[in-house]
C-alpha cells in the first residue's frame, strides 16, 4: 500500500460563489482571481514537495480548465467532493484515501504559508499519532492528516466560524484519538490577508 496521500480541497472558481469575504475590498471577480491562483499555487506546492500523492478533490465542475491546470501541474488525479456538508465531504475524502494509503494529508485551497517544510513535519507526527491539525490564526485549520478516520471528528462543527479549531479539538480528545497540532498559519480569507499574499514570492 503506498504510504502517503495529499488531498487538496478546492471549489470550482465561480465569481460571487468563492472568497466572499474578501469583497468589497475585491470584485466578485477579483475574489475568483485570487481564488484561482490559491488553488494553483497549493496544487504546484504539494506536487514540488513530492512527499506523496497528490488527488484535487474538488465541488462543483472537475472539469474546469484551472483544475485540467492542476493535472498539468503534476497532481494524479481529480474527483467530486460527496457530502452533505464540509465536515462530510472530508471525512469521505479521507475515507476514500485511507482505503489505498497509509497516511492521508487533507489541505485547503487558501494558505499560501503551506511549504514542503510543514507537509514534511505533518507526515513526521503521524508516524506516531493518529491525527495532526495545522491549525489557522483565523480559528479554523489549514491541514488534517490522518491514518485513520472518524466521524465524531467531523460531527457538529460549526464550519466556516472561529470555532472549528476549538471544536475539532475538543472532539480529537473526547474520542481517545492521539493526536498533535503544528504551528498555526495564516490564510486568505478576509481583506487584511491579501498583502501577504501578494507580497509572497511565487510563479501564477
Amino acid at each position: 500500500m503506498p504510504g502517503n496521500l495529499f488531498i487538496q480541497f478546492a471549489r470550482e472558481p465561480v465569481p460571487g460563489a468563492v472568497k466572499t469575504r474578501l469583497v468589497p475590498a475585491v470584485t466578485p471577480e477579483q475574489a475568483c482571481e485570487i481564488h484561482t491562483d490559491l488553488v494553483r499555487h497549493t496544487a504546484r506546492v504539494l506536487v514540488t514537495a513530492g512527499l506523496a500523492e497528490v488527488r484535487l478533490d474538488v465541488s462543483g465542475d472537475p472539469g474546469h480548465p484551472v483544475f485540467r491546470e492542476c493535472l498539468a501541474l503534476g497532481v494524479d488525479g481529480v474527483r467530486a467532493q460527496s457530502g452533505a456538508d464540509l465536515g462530510e465531504r472530508m471525512l469521505n475524502a479521507l475515507h476514500h484515501g485511507l482505503a489505498a494509503h497509509e497516511r492521508v494529508v487533507l489541505v485547503g485551497s487558501d494558505c499560501p504559508q503551506l511549504d514542503r517544510e510543514y507537509l514534511g513535519a505533518a507526515l513526521a507526527a503521524l508516524e506516531t499519532c493518529d491525527v495532526v491539525v495545522g491549525p489557522a490564526r483565523d480559528g479554523g485549520y489549514v491541514l488534517i492528516g490522518v491514518r485513520c478516520a472518524d466521524s465524531r471528528w467531523f460531527e457538529g462543527v460549526t464550519w466556516g466560524t472561529d470555532r472549528v479549531y476549538r471544536q475539532t479539538a475538543t472532539r480529537l480528545d473526547a474520542s481517545g484519538a492521539t493526536w498533535q497540532a503544528l504551528a498555526p498559519l495564516a490564510d486568505v480569507d478576509r481583506p487584511e490577508d491579501l498583502a501577504s499574499w501578494w507580497a509572497l514570492p511565487r510563479q501564477r
